[in-house]
């Protein structure tokens, strides 16, 4: 038996404990950031590890009618694993299903689900059958449940069209699956299908959402039933100001029909053109890299301050199916595992804006410029909207004169107000695409946080927020409307992620010469040369965890008493 040598044994030890010691585990890094309910990304399952990095509380899983159950309703194929839901749940990730799809056998001669005019305990009712199963399956696991997908997508020979039924037909699909679905779990949690707005917009057509809600509030049985659904869900792709000026369409189009119901934003991203990990060939709408990660904390903000109650980026990371399915890459995450620079992005941003409790969007003309309300502290989203720098002025709040000044990678400095306005130089928008007079995609976001307490300090990071507990859900017929939100910019019109027409934008604005690098670093993002924040004084990050620094510890002492016992001998 070969003899031990405890020296180099003990440098074993030293050293794994300095490795614990100064550098800890991804999991146990991401285990101290709080993940907030609002924000979420799509297919975490993908890249679980990532997910929980990037901070996201929830996530969504479809289940395909016609992978589920290709052959019949005695077969149950899931799309996600038990223990990649285990994995979910020990993340603290609540995972929303979504349910679509009809398979050949249960496909009616009028291309509906067969029996979807029985009464839904009804055992002919086959798209009954289905909700039933899936609900059953995964209650107090899935409680949250989207029935269908973008059914305003009215051309059938787009990739992105999935219903061939009228607005009826689809209030028959709704009410099937809400009565199934509460009576086979009273806690489900029911959707309304997202829908896109462009798809209509575009053509000049009444709002499918529009034409849907007349047909529920015409149902006597409507209001006895909550209206079929629970939430109304929306996808909004490529610019900031549609993300504000349709979710506050979509909420005054709810209140035009007497229903008061929370709205999230399922899916939204800007996919970038310009990755060589991804050409494109048929560009939809150019977006740079540094534009997508941009992207992010604007979309956020705007989506909040519009009564967004979750949002979500569609998607955590590329595969193979998305290169037949998408012209563009949406995933944060290449397909080889490293990260555009848009994760980083919406890593700082779920963090910084973790705990809102009020949104206002105080200005949207050169500069962009948002207000949300935390317990501790404010936080306003700035960035130019141009192609030539800007100024922001912020308001002071509180008590505090100093405030943190964030980049959108997370590096930080103090800044100081003067005649109580906290003023901001903001590098100029890149502007890859512009819609009328303004870039398609503001500039780099700087984040303004001012404590409300003149205790706080300053030299630290800001400090990690408190996510507000879970809103308790309702469900009633009616309720106060709404406050009403007018949008100060008409919705642009740009189509949805698979348009059928791609609409002439005309460029009003020329880019500056000294526009922004136009590739950034995959995981580890650094201030451009252009930004006017100070890349010296720190990061956001929560500190390392206590536990690590303990472990290491104990390494290093191990290794020593080793040592010194051995000399003893």
């Amino acid at each position: 038996m070969a003899r031990l040598d405890w020296r180099r044994l003990a440098w074993v030890l030293v050293l794994g404990g300095l490795a614990l010691w100064s550098r800890p585990p991804a999991t146990a890094m991401a285990q101290s950031r709080p993940a907030d309910w609002r924000f979420g990304v799509i297919e975490s399952t993908e890249s679980p590890a990532d997910a929980t990095d990037l901070g996201a509380g929830w996530t969504r899983v479809r289940f395909q009618w016609a992978e589920v159950q290709p052959h019949s309703p005695d077969e149950w194929l899931p799309p996600v694993s038990e223990g990649a839901l285990a994995v979910e749940a020990a993340a603290g990730r609540e995972v929303v299903g979504m349910l679509i799809g009809i398979p050949d056998w249960a496909r009616g001669e009028d291309e509906m689900p067969a029996g979807l005019h029985l009464p839904a305990d009804d055992p002919h009712n086959l798209w009954a059958g289905f909700v039933r199963q899936a609900v059953t399956r995964y209650a107090n696991r899935i409680d949250h449940w989207i029935i269908w997908n973008e059914p305003d997508i009215w051309d059938p020979t787009t990739p992105g069209h999935t219903w061939d039924g009228d607005e009826a037909d689809f209030l028959q699909l709704q009410r099937v699956a809400y009565r199934t679905a509460k009576a086979a779990n009273p806690r489900a949690i029911i959707h309304l299908a997202a829908m896109t707005y462009f798809w209509d917009a575009q053509f000049g057509r009444e709002q499918y959402l529009s034409r849907l809600l007349d047909l529920i509030v015409a149902d006597p049985e409507a209001a006895a039933n909550h209206a079929y659904f629970d939430v109304l869900t929306a996808h909004i792709y490529f610019q900031p100001a549609s993300v504000y000026d349709v979710m506050t369409t979509f909420n005054t189009i709810l209140r035009d029909h007497g229903l008061d119901k929370p709205i999230w934003l399922v899916e939204t991203n800007a996919p970038p053109s310009d990755d060589p990990a991804w050409p494109v060939a048929s560009v939809t709408l150019k977006v740079l890299q540094v534009e997508q990660a941009a992207f992010m904390p604007q979309s956020l903000a705007l989506a909040l301050a519009a009564g967004a109650e979750r949002v979500a980026v569609y998607k955590l990371r590329d595969t193979d199916g998305d290169y037949a399915a998408n012209p563009e890459p949406f995933g944060l995450v290449r397909q080889d595992g490293s990260r555009r620079p848009a994760f980083e992005a919406a890593r700082v941003a779920f963090r910084l804006l973790t705990g809102v409790r009020a949104a206002d969007r105080e200005r949207w003309d050169a500069v962009g410029q948002v207000r949300l309300t935390q317990a501790d502290r404010v936080t306003t989203v700035v960035f130019a909207r141009l192609p030539l720098p800007q100024v922001a002025e912020v308001p002071r709040v509180g008590d505090s004169a100093n405030a943190w000044l964030v980049d959108m990678w997370g590096k930080r400095r103090t800044i100081e107000a003067v005649d109580g306005v906290f003023r901001v130089n903001l590098p100029p928008a890149v502007c890859a695409q512009s819609i009328g007079d303004y870039c398609m995609i503001g500039g780099l976001v700087t984040y303004v946080v001012q404590p409300l307490s003149a205790d706080a300090d300053l030299d630290a990071p800001p400090p990690l927020a408190t996510p507000t507990p879970l809103p308790t859900f309702t469900s009633t017929p009616t309720a106060t409307p709404l406050p009403t939100v007018t949008p100060s910019v008409t919705p642009s019109v740009t189509p949805s992620v698979t348009p059928s027409v791609t609409p002439s934008v005309t460029s009003s604005v020329t880019p500056s010469a000294t526009s922004l690098p136009t590739v950034l670093p995959s995981v580890t993002p650094t201030i451009s040369p252009q930004a006017t924040l100070s890349a010296s004084g720190g990061s956001v990050d929560a500190g390392i965890p206590r536990s690590f620094w303990l472990l290491g510890a104990a390494f290093v002492l191990g290794a020593a008493f080793l040592v010194l016992w051995r000399q003893r001998e």
